[in-house]
Formats: C-alpha cells, sequence, structure tokens
C-alpha cells in the first residue's frame, strides 16, 4: 500500500542511558529510524534522555527533546508537539514500556495518537508471559513447561511440582533484569524475588529448564501486506542458558541442517503473523540436538541488539525499513539502499562468516561473579567477519581490546590439570573458549568437551583446528615457518603477534617474513546479497583470498580510529566523536574513512563514512587499512584511549598522526615529564611521582604523606585507581594493579579532598576556545564520569573560574594541541587551583558540552586539523559566555546486574552511561537528571542511615532535613549514638536485622558511607549490595544525597515538568554573538 498521508508528525522514544542489557545499539537503530522518517516527509520529534548519542543531535530530528523517559515528562512533550503517531519499538525495552504505560494513561485515545508499527495489542502479546503462553499454544508452538506467577507461594508451589533447574524470566525487562536460573529452593527464592519485584507488571514466568539445547535466533521482517521475510538466522556458541548477550553468535547458523533450518524459519513466519507484529522482530528457539524438537523462548516485537547485530551482519537497514512499514509502505516499495536498485523485499545472503564475541567488564570489576546466566552482564559486543569461523572468531578476539589476546588467554588456564578443566568447564563463564582450547592442547578429546560443555561437536572441532595449527608453528619454530605454514596461520585468523610469539621470535622477524613472501589481506565488500547485485556501500573486511573489492580512489582522505566496543570508562560519547569527525571531513570534501568493530553503533553504519573497515583496532589491522588506502593521515583524537594507545605504533610506522602530535600526547600521558611541565608553566598539582616497584612507591607515600591516590598510567576509567590510606594497602594494590598497564609505572599522587571542576577545550596551536566550565558535586575522590556534574558552575568564585581559565590555555598552548583536550582541576580547602590530569583527547562530556552551547566542538577540531584556524571558522577565543539554561549531568549505573560488585564511588569508574537534565531552574534540571537517572527519592518510609566517622557529623543535619519532612528514621549502632546524641529522633537498627528488613521490603531509602570498598564479607558490603538487589535505593556519597535534598520536594510532589527543545537552548551562545 502507498505511504500513509495521514502521518503527518511522529514521536520517537528512544531508549535512554547506556546500562548492561541495553546499550548503543538503540543509538543505532533511532539514528536511522529517524533519519527514514524524515526521507519520507515525516516531521519527527524524538525524545530520549541520553545527551551522549548521536540519536539526540539537533540535525537527527526536527525537534529534539533531551528529556527524562517517564510518563509525566513524555505526555509533557506530547501535549506540546501534538503528533500524530508514536514508534516506540526502536527505544528498546524503555521505549516498549512507556508505549504501554501511555496506552494505559489514556492520553493517546484522549488526542487521538496512534502507535505505530506494532500494535499495543501486539506488544502485550509478546511480552506479557501469559499471553505469549497462550498465544504460543493456540498457534501450536511448543513453549518450554511454564508457569506464570505473581507471588512467592504461587512460584514456590511449582517448582515442588516439577523441580530443578528452573529458569526464572520477570515480564517487562531488559537484558534479564531480575532473572535467572535456580538450581536450589534457596537461589530460587532469591531470584524470584528480585523477580517479581522488579517487572514492571508484577508477574514472572517460571520456566522447566531445556538448558543444554542449542539457541537459535531469527529476526524476521513483516509489513502490512503480510509480507514476511527472513533477515538473517544466528546461532549461539553457548548452549540454552546463557543470555544471547553473554553468548558469542554466529551469523549464519553453523550447524543448523537444512531440515532443521526451513523448520524453524516456518515457524518464524507463523509466529510473527499470529502476533501482528509490523517491522523487525527478533525469534528465540531452544533446538534438541538430539531430534527435530524445539520450543519458542522469547519474542521481541521491537528492534533489540540482535537486530543491530544482524543489520550489520548482512547489511541489511532494520531500523531503517521497520521505520517505513511504520508509515504504511510495503516491503516491495521500500528501496533496498545497499544496492540502490533492488527493494527491501528480498532475503539476504551472505557468503562470509561473522561472529559476535561479547565485552564483559570483568577487567575492570575483578571480584565480579564471572558466572554467566540468563540476566545479561556484558556491556558492549565486538563483531568480526572471516571467510571461516575460525577466522571471524579470532578477528573478534582481538577486537576486545582488553590487553588479553588469544594466547594470554590460554595462558592463564597453563596450570590447570586436565581433570581441572573439565571441572572449570562445567560452568559458564567468560574464559570458556580459552578453558576449551587449553583442554583441547592437553589431550582431552572433542567427546568429553562436548559432553561437559554442551556445546555443539562443529565448534570444538574449528576450536581443535586453531589449536593444532597453533602447535604445528610451535613445533617449526622460525626456522621451518615456510610459505605454505605462514599463509595458513593467516587465513585462520592468526595475528602477526600470536605467530611471533608461537615461533619464539620477536614481531620484527614475522613481519619482515611477510613482506619477503608476500602475504597481504584482500578486503570483501558486504553487500548482502553475495555478490548477486552490485553493492554502492563501501563496507569492507578483510581475509586472505586472491581477489580484492576497494577501490582507492586518488581523493583527498582521512581515516578515523573507532573506540571498538562499549566498556566502561569508554562509551557511546566517542562514537558519537568518530561520527561528528566523519561529517566534518565530508564537509571539507575530504574521503572519511572509519576503522571500528563494534556493530552497535551509528559510526558502523553502511553510510556514516565513505567507507567502512570492519576490524580489530590492532596495530597490524589498521596498517592493513593504511597500505591499501594511504590517507594524509589518521585521526586518533576521537577513539578514547584505544585510539591514542595506537598512535606512537603508527608513527613508528611513517604515518601522520593528525592533530595533537604524539610527543605532545606522551607528555601529557608520562607522569614524570607532565609534572615538569605543570611546574615551568607555575601551574601547581598535587604533590606526586611515580615508581615501577612496591619499595619505590612506599618511598613516594612516605615522602608526601597518606591517604595518596594511586593508578596505573595509559589506561581509561580510572581503571585500577584508588584512595589508599596506609602502608600495607599500597603494598597489596601494587600487587595486583602493576600488571595493568605493562611497561608503565604505577602513579601516586597526594590525595586532596576538595571540590572537582573539569573543562573541555578545542585549540588550533596558537588559540584556545573554552566552551564552559563544569562543576562536580561529588568532591574528589569520585571518578568525574560517576559524578554529577553542572554547568554553568553554581559556588565558583569569578576569580577561580578565571584561574582555571588560565591554566587550561597555558597547558593547551604549551602542550601544542590541535583539537580537543580534557583537563580536570580540584580546589583545596583555601580554594586554590590544582592541576589533576590533562586528556590530549576528546572526554567523555564532550556531546553534553557540544549541546547545552551549541558549539560543534568535534566538527571544530577536525577542521583545526586541517589547518583552519578558531578565528576564521568564527570562535573567538576563551570562555565562551555561560548560557540561561542549567544543565546537570548524572551517572547511570548497572550494579543490579554485577554480583559482587561494591555500589560504592570512588576513583574507579563504576557507571555505565550517563544522563541529562536542562532547564532555565537549576532545580528543576536537577531534578530531571536524577529521575532519569533512576535516582529517586521515595515520598514516605524508612530511611535507614549507616556511615563511617569521618561522615557522622555531616550526615547529623541530613537526617535532621529527613526527619522533619516526615521521614522515619533507623540507624545502625554507632550511627544511632552519633543521631541521637544530636536529638533527632532515630530507631535503633541492629546490624544482625538490617538486611532482613531490606528483603522484606521495610527499608524505602539506605544512605550509606564505607569505610573500605574491597572485602565482601564486611557488613557494609552485603548491605549496598542488598539494596541493589533488592532495587531499594542506596547512596554512598553524601554529596549525592545533600544534591537530591534539594529538590526532594519535586521528587515528593512533583509540579508539572516542564520540557525544552533542544533548538530552544543549543546554539543560543552563538546566535547572541552573531547578533551582536
Amino acid at each position: 500500500m502507498p505511504k500513509r498521508t495521514d502521518i503527518k508528525k511522529v514521536l520517537v522514544i528512544g531508549s535512554g542511558p547506556i546500562t548492561i542489557g541495553q546499550a548503543a545499539e538503540f543509538d543505532y537503530s533511532g539514528t536511522q529510524a529517524c533519519t527514514a522518517l524524515r526521507e519520507e516527509g515525516v516531521s519527527v520529534v524524538l525524545v530520549n534522555s541520553n545527551p551522549a548519542t548521536i540519536m539526540t543531535d539537533a540535525d537527527i530530528a526536527d525537534r529534539v527533546y533531551i528529556e527524562p523517559i517517564t510518563p509525566e515528562y513524555v505526555k509533557a512533550i506530547i501535549r506540546k508537539e501534538r503528533p500524530d503517531g508514536i514508534l516506540a519499538t526502536l527505544g528498546g525495552q524503555t521505549g516498549l514500556n512507556m508505549a504501554v504505560r501511555l496506552a494505559g494513561d489514556g492520553i493517546l485515545d484522549e488526542l487521538g495518537i496512534e502507535l505505530l508499527g506494532t500494535s499495543l495489542d501486539s506488544i502485550r502479546k509478546a511480552e506479557d508471559r501469559d499471553l505469549f503462553k497462550r498465544t504460543m499454544q493456540d498457534l501450536g508452538e511448543k513453549v518450554p513447561h511454564s508457569t506464570i506467577v505473581t507471588t512467592m507461594d504461587d512460584a514456590v508451589s511449582f517448582v515442588a511440582r516439577v523441580g530443578f533447574p528452573v529458569i526464572v524470566r520477570p515480564a517487562y525487562t531488559l537484558g534479564g533484569t531480575g532473572g535467572g536460573v535456580a538450581n536450589t529452593l534457596e537461589e530460587f527464592r532469591y531470584i524470584c524475588g528480585k523477580g517479581l519485584k522488579l517487572s514492571m507488571i508484577g508477574q514472572v514466568l517460571l520456566e522447566q529448564s531445556v538448558a543444554g539445547w542449542k539457541e537459535i535466533e531469527y529476526e524476521v521482517m513483516r509489513d502490512g501486506a503480510d509480507n514476511c521475510i527472513i533477515i538473517c538466522n544466528m546461532e549461539n556458541f553457548d548452549p540454552v542458558g546463557v543470555h544471547t548477550g553473554d553468548s558469542i553468535v554466529v551469523a549464519p547458523s553453523q550447524t543448523l541442517s537444512d531440515v532443521e533450518h526451513q523448520m524453524l524459519r516456518s515457524a518464524s513466519i507463523r509466529i510473527i503473523r499470529a502476533l501482528g507484529i509490523r517491522g523487525g522482530c527478533n525469534i528465540q528457539y531452544a533446538l534438541n540436538p538430539e531430534s527435530f524438537e524445539y520450543v519458542v523462548i522469547e519474542v521481541n516485537p521491537r528492534v533489540s541488539r540482535s537486530s543491530a547485530l544482524a543489520s550489520k551482519a548482512t547489511g541489511y537497514p532494520i531500523a531503517r525499513v521497520t521505520a517505513k512499514i511504520a508509515l504504511g509502505l510495503n516491503l516491495d516499495e521500500i528501496k533496498n539502499p545497499v544496492t540502490g536498485t533492488t527493494s527491501a523485499c528480498f532475503e539476504p545472503a551472505l557468503d562470509y562468516v561473522v561472529t559476535k564475541v561479547p565485552r564483559w567488564p570483568f577487567d575492570k570489576f575483578t571480584g565480579a561473579d564471572r558466572t554467566l546466566g540468563t540476566q545479561m552482564k556484558a556491556t558492549g559486543e565486538v563483531m568480526a567477519i572471516g571467510r571461516t569461523f575460525e577466522e571471524s572468531l579470532l578477528k573478534a578476539i582481538d577486537s576486545l581490546d582488553i590487553k588479553f589476546d588469544y594466547q594470554l588467554g590460554l595462558s592463564l588456564f597453563e596450570p590447570f590439570s586436565r581433570e581441572r578443566l573439565l571441572d572449570f568447564m562445567k560452568g559458564r563463564n567468560d574464559q570458556i573458549v580459552f578453558a576449551i582450547c587449553k583442554a583441547l592442547q592437553k589431550g582431552v578429546s572433542v567427546a568429553e568437551i562436548v559432553d561437559v560443555t554442551r556445546i555443539d561437536e562443529f565448534f570444538i572441532r574449528k576450536l581443535e583446528n586453531i589449536v593444532r595449527l597453533a602447535r604445528e608453528i610451535h613445533t617449526a619454530g622460525f626456522l621451518w615457518l615456510d610459505y605454505d605454514l605462514y599463509s595458513r596461520a593467516k587465513k585462520i585468523g592468526f595475528g602477526d603477534s600470536y605467530i611471533a610469539n608461537l615461533a619464539g621470535v620477536p614481531l620484527a622477524a614475522i613481519v619482515k617474513l611477510r613482506r619477503k613472501f608476500p602475504v597481504n589481506p584482500v578486503f570483501k565488500i558486504v553487500d548482502t546479497c553475495a555478490g548477486e547485485f552490485e553493492a554502492v556501500t563501501p563496507y569492507f573486511y578483510s581475509t586472505y583470498e586472491e581477489t580484492d573489492d576497494v577501490h582507492v580512489s586518488g581523493r583527498r582522505k582521512a581515516l578515523v580510529i573507532g573506540s571498538g566496543p562499549i566498556r566502561i570508562g569508554q562509551g557511546i560519547e566517542f562514537d558519537y566523536c568518530s561520527v561528528h569527525s566523519v561529517r566534518a571531513l565530508r564537509e571539507m570534501d575530504i574521503e572519511s574513512i572509519i576503522v571500528n568493530n563494534n556493530p552497535e553503533t551509528v559510526s558502523t553504519d553502511f553510510d556514516t563514512s565513505d567507507k567502512l573497515y570492519f576490524e580489530p583496532l590492532t596495530k597490524e589491522c589498521v596498517m592493513d587499512v593504511v597500505r591499501k588506502e594511504h590517507p594524509e593521515g589518521v585521526i586518533v583524537q576521537f577513539g578514547g584511549q584505544t585510539a591514542i594507545n595506537l598512535a606512537a605504533q603508527l608513527q613508528a610506522e611513517g604515518v601522520r598522526i593528525l592533530g595533537t602530535s604524539v610527543e605532545s600526547i606522551d607528555m601529557a600521558e608520562d607522569r614524570e615529564r607532565f609534572l615538569q611541565l605543570l611546574t615551568r608553566l607555575d601551574i601547581p598539582f598535587p604533590d606526586g611521582s611515580s615508581a615501577v616497584s612496591v619499595e619505590g612507591a612506599k618511598e613516594v607515600a612516605r615522602r608526601i604523606g597518606y591517604p595518596v591516590l594511586v593508578r596505573p598510567s595509559y589506561v581509561l576509567g580510572g581503571r585500577a585507581m584508588e584512595i589508599v590510606w596506609g602502608e600495607a594497602e599500597l603494598a597489596e594494590y601494587m600487587e595486583r594493579a602493576v600488571d595493568l598497564s605493562t611497561g608503565h609505572p604505577v602513579l601516586i599522587d597526594k590525595y586532596i579532598l576538595g571540590k572537582e571542576v573539569e573543562v573541555d577545550g578545542v585549540c588550533d596551536g596558537s588559540d584556545v576556545l573554552i566552551p564552559g566550565v563544569m562543576e562536580h558535586f561529588e568532591r574528589a575522590g569520585v571518578h568525574s564520569g560517576d559524578s554529577i556534574a553542572v554547568y554553568p558552575p553554581r559556588t565558583l568564585a569569578r576569580e577561580t573560574v578565571d584561574t582555571i581559565v588560565a591554566y587550561a590555555t597555558k597547558l593547551a598552548l604549551a602542550l601544542k594541541v590541535v583539537g580537543l583536550f580534557n583537563i580536570q582541576f580540584v580546589l583545596d580547602a583555601d580554594n586554590r587551583v590544582h592541576v589533576i590530569e590533562v586528556n590530549p583527547r576528546a572526554s567523555r562530556t564532550v556531546p553534553v558540552m557540544s549541546k547545552i552551547t551549541g558549539i560543534p566542538m568535534v566538527d571544530v577540531a577536525t577542521k583545526l586539523m586541517f589547518g583552519h584556524t578558531l578565528k576564521a571558522l568564527g570562535f573567538a577565543p576563551g570562555l565562551a559566555p555561560d548560557t540561561e539554561f542549567v544543565v546537570v549531568k548524572a551517572p547511570v549505573f548497572s550494579f543490579a546486574k554485577m554480583a559482587n560488585v561494591d555500589t560504592f564511588l570512588g576513583p574507579e569508574m563504576k557507571s555505565t552511561g550517563e544522563v541529562m537534565g536542562v532547564d532555565r531552574d537549576y532545580g528543576a534540571a536537577l531534578h530531571k537528571a536524577l529521575l532519569a537517572s533512576g535516582l529517586t527519592i521515595p515520598p514516605s518510609g524508612r530511611v535507614l542511615l549507616s556511615v563511617a566517622d569521618r561522615d557522622k557529623r555531616e550526615c547529623t543535619q541530613i537526617a535532621r532535613t529527613l526527619a522533619g519532612r516526615g521521614y522515619a528514621l533507623c540507624a545502625t549502632e554507632d550511627t544511632h549514638a552519633a543521631l541521637a546524641a544530636a536529638g533527632i529522633p532515630v530507631e535503633l537498627l541492629h546490624r544482625d536485622h538490617v538486611i532482613g528488613e531490606i528483603v522484606e521490603d521495610r527499608i524505602a531509602l539506605v544512605i550509606n558511607t564505607p569505610t573500605r570498598g574491597k572485602i565482601p564479607d564486611r557488613f557494609g558490603f552485603l548491605l549496598r549490595r542488598t539494596s541493589i538487589e533488592y532495587d531499594v535505593p542506596c547512596i554512598t556519597s553524601l554529596d549525592t544525597v545533600n544534591a537530591a535534598l534539594q529538590v526532594l520536594d519535586r521528587f515528593v510532589a512533583p509540579d508539572a515538568p516542564s520540557v525544552h527543545a533542544l533548538d530552544e537552548y543549543s546554539g543560543l551562545i552563538r546566535r547572541s554573538q552573531a547578533q551582536g
């Protein structure tokens, strides 16, 4: 049918901040969908609370609202904008849940607004576990033996009948939140209790486990004329029992027979038709490996994480097509942008293998439970493409960026005996692939491994191929490493560094051998149709064959290195920067080339850059692209620490690094050289030094005095950064942390307890522009990424701001920065400004500052790298004027997904994402930010206070305020004594009873500051973890509590919300300057 003419304006609901279970894939999907809607002449209104995304840029939609995704705020936007329809299936579980709540509220019926694409009825059939089960049964499709419960008594009755193991799946949650596999009654009560509380409708599905069966996914598309196509089918490396977001996933499926494929394909089409879904959806199956029996596990009636993977794996733009179907277009009426000639009504064909490997945060949270189950733990993922499973798997492992390549992974299990390896493989964790390979090395048979792991024999045989070839190279050594053996190694996916390790020679020897043979990769195109039609999208992967698909142009060109997988400390904000850099290159008519490996992001969309190379971000792979394309230079500023760490290696190969020089980068990163620079510039800094040994560290700490702040150099996100209070603690830290930054020292600074401030700036080598100064709420000691921050600053004296700007300007010019930089400062008790660190690259606050000020920092920085100046681009040097709007940035955490991780905030970053609140009124902006971050203060109830001795005086005033607002206060022994002595009415709650009170839902809010945060069996740790597990707000910084108290009235009795579109405040500064 033709496009609907009655839909003039559409509201797209985004997914909010990055969390475990809902990451950058929805930024990618939402951006693609908004673009698709505008192509059809529809006015697009977007609501999303995440400022770090391309999706919330002013040019993605006609009106962009960076506001909390809550019913009150979304309804305010609806009343202001009056859209004709709402598209909610591109915002993950957040968007879907909001659509259900809006429909229940009645506002859609009141204003005659239609849910576009998949209907509310279809959403409920897929998301409500009871309706889903009945729909499948009516269709004749099997589901696991299960029941729906809303009470613990009913849940226990079910397991009494069916026994263990049992899978718990809460309704309307994301990433398996609140779910899990229970093997005992104690485990079951714990998991089910959480699930009932976290489900939006207080409902969980209990399933008899089919763990051990194959998990297969189908990505399906349906239009309004009932045309259905299969975009892609994918197979999990792990059997059922591991969340698909935590499993290695392969496309297309490798082990299905044609009979099995056709059976599941037909079932997928029946299911999407029965549910009435319009657009893309994901269907997950469990398939019995011993028969043709299968059951339907789950249907996602929306674009999902797997949709993003399927899009990148096939080149088929699922979100784009879904958006056009929502406007009434059918598949045969939508052009396939990859070929430019065919319609979207075709099923992609793959002549390559795609492997996705999750990126877990266990390198950061070393004490976390690494066991994998039905609740997702990965923060991101990488994707690699090869001609074989082996090649794509090894490229994916190389892409993980964890100082942990294939061989290092194997070395972890070197001390394990054969029996210990078999025992280890009975469980599921992130290191299973390496354990299997080590077991094969030690003579464990394929059959034994299959029996223990339930992983398909096909995959174990493929791992055996890798192990066998590695052994062959090791046995041959360098002298016998001939052309045939080296070529086979490259074709299977071995990097040169791994081959060098196996052969026992320096990397340079292998590189020389490679040039002698020569053996070089070719680049193949991803065209969606296995060469049947000519593709117009230059989207490439490397392999070792004969023919090459790349046409190398004679244009000016630059290569942008992306940031790789989403991880704590390096999130979506760096992808935002990479995309903006590419756009600036296009404006200058310079061919843009991106190298990246993250399937979730906008930077790896098929039409973002002039050329996309989906490759590991290693020196070898980047140099392969450089030698192919011969760019003018490489941009490393926007890819986070991943790209910065490649700069010196690339320069050593003769590659020109655009922007700030490698020499300046090293000066900022090398502690001794940086301190010498600060001394020369007469800029204060915390006293400190570096050390490479325990004794050296002790000597530094004795000289400057405890407490000290310690961290490895050349890392991101404050990884392994801690405040250390004594010598024994320092020795223990050095033993744990030195390996984190191999070859680089540990930095030791005097810890200053004061206010933190940071600036982002742009420098052309002669002039410096500071868009704004951000003031942190939490005192020094909380990582900047975990701190609430406000712009413009509220408590800084003019003189202090002037000093900060002067220091920033002096540093940028002294470092000869060309492009972006970020500087963090701390103010001591006398308001003296000290520099903490300088990052000569983009930071995580660049998107926030760009959006609130309207200064396109990345675009400007990119142009400066090609000789433009700030003045020529129309920017006056110095500090830009403050806006009349206030923005508050707040962190978002995913603690509920990470068992055994302490929730207290310190110098090591723990947040997975961020939100932004903006308003003319400071209180309103702060309230929006806290609300959007999920930090809400309950309007009444019991508040538990348990704080360290150093915080008791400050806590007294907080307790007095809470009591005055009618909250019932209770406290543990020492805190109770301090509050009672101050005359505050407070109930004594003995430590032995605290955990039970939280579990039984008799505590509404916990305020706890830790004495130490590293020991899992301490009371404070158990208190904080239990609060998170049972969804009780737990605040560990009194600064954060004070911020929340400032807007307490808004939580208790919220005003009618004010909402502001981005174009109402972004760019006000530049417009006023132009008018002046």
